[in-house]
Formats: C-alpha cells, sequence, structure tokens
C-alpha cells in the first residue's frame, strides 16, 4: 500500500536535521563483471556480479541557522573527515529505516536570493553495507487459529508458517474462522474479528472447489502479517 512521503526524517549522530524538504533514499547497485568467452551460449555476454555500492543520498531543505547540533555538525564532521552513524526514518506508519554509517561528501549553504528562504544542501555516502529494516507485526499467536466444521487443516498452525490447505466434507456450505492475536487488528477476509472469536460465515463454493481464506494481522507502524488458506470443499 502506497504512503506518503511526509514525516521522513533523518538523524546524524543520533540528531535529527533540521528544516529538510528532500531526502534521497539509498540506491544499492552491483558492479557487473564481464566473463565472456568464445564458448558464451547464443553470442550473448556473460557477467557476473562483484563488488555491491551504495548511492549518495542528498538533503535538501532549508539553512537552520541555529541548528548547531544538526546543520552545523555536518560541516564539522565534513572538515574532520569523520565517519557518523545516519538512520532516514520513513513515516510512522511504515515502521521502515536505512541505517548506514557515512561521510559527508558535499555540503551548502546558499544561494542566498532577495525573495525566498536560504537554502540548505548535504550529500552522505555509505561506507560499507546500508541496512534496510521493516518492523513486522507480531502475528498470530498460540492457538493461532482455528476453522470450523471440523476443517481438516495442514500443516499444524504455528508462527512460522503462512500458507495451509484445508478441507471440509461436502455437506458444509459455511465456515467461520477463529484466530488469536496477542496485539493487532486481525482481519479475515478483509472483515475486523476479535482474537478469540469466530469471524462471520464465509460462504464456499460448490464440491471440488477452492475458497480463499485469508487473515491479516496489523499491529500499529508494523507491516502486517498475511495467513493464506487455501479450503476446499470436498465432492459429493
Amino acid at each position: 500500500m502506497a504512503k506518503i512521503g511526509f514525516g521522513t526524517t533523518l538523524t546524524w549522530d543520533a540528531v535529527v536535521i533540521a528544516e529538510l524538504t528532500n531526502i534521497n533514499g539509498i540506491e544499492i547497485s552491483a558492479d557487473m563483471v564481464d566473463v565472456s568467452t568464445h564458448q558464451s551460449a547464443n553470442g550473448f555476454k556473460d557477467f557476473l556480479p562483484a563488488m555491491l555500492d551504495s548511492s549518495e543520498s542528498v538533503l535538501q531543505g532549508f539553512f537552520a541557522y541555529d541548528d548547531t547540533t544538526g546543520q552545523h555538525a555536518m560541516l564539522v564532521d565534513m572538515l574532520a573527515k569523520a565517519v557518523k552513524a545516519a538512520i532516514i526514518t520513513f513515516p510512522t506508519a511504515t515502521g521502515a529505516t536505512w541505517s548506514f554509517n557515512a561521510y559527508v561528501t558535499k555540503f551548502k549553504i546558499g544561494d542566498a536570493g532577495i525573495d525566498g528562504a536560504i537554502p540548505f544542501t548535504a550529500s552522505l555516502k555509505a561506507t560499507n553495507k546500508p541496512t534496510f529494516a521493516v518492523a513486522t507485526s507480531t502475528g498470530l499467536t498460540t492457538p493461532f487459529f482455528s476453522i470450523s466444521e471440523s476443517a481438516n487443516i495442514t500443516p499444524d498452525a504455528i508462527g512460522s508458517v503462512y500458507t495451509f490447505v484445508a478441507t471440509v466434507l461436502n455437506a458444509i456450505a459455511s465456515v467461520t474462522v477463529t484466530p488469536t492475536a496477542a496485539a493487532g487488528v486481525i482481519t479475515v477476509n478483509g472483515s475486523t474479528v476479535a482474537t478469540g472469536e469466530a469471524s462471520s460465515a464465509i460462504t464456499l463454493g460448490a464440491g471440488d472447489t477452492i475458497t480463499t481464506i485469508t487473515v491479516i494481522v496489523t499491529e500499529t507502524s508494523k507491516a502486517p502479517i498475511t495467513y493464506t488458506i487455501y479450503l476446499t470443499r470436498l465432492s459429493a
């Protein structure tokens, strides 16, 4: 699901840089080595990936003359050729961050026009591997979920499994799902269900058809966990 970028922050040495209007993300690229030979298939070149690299993160905003521990500190660190920890934190709803150690490679205050705010720009170059992380919801917890009408579920419902196959007898026209989660909002096929309570009836198709049931657990500021159940109504 798309999210608006408003609210993204960048911290430099644990300090949020003030007055930013744009924060470029991190782009990872791979150097490719040509290993083509006379035996390369179909006359096409062969390649192997070599070293990985990350792009510079460009910051744009307005000069904050009083941001002594943020913008000013970046210039001090650039002059000292000091590496510092940087974190790009995307809006809370995403739970996503880029964390990396970096050097300041560019720093500029100005140009100062007569009819506009004084701009500020800087560039950060990550050294070594940046880390991308998304906080995920806890998901279902013991006893995870059950399906009414004595449904046979494979494999057993445990925390590390997200796809299941289930069957019910042909005489069963509908089922309910009872999920259990310690935190977050649970939905079953799009409808909110309280933990430990049965969902609304889910109508099944004819015999030998499969009905897909989706259970999603979403905690605030964390990525959702999705469970998919493929339920077959057996033939008569």
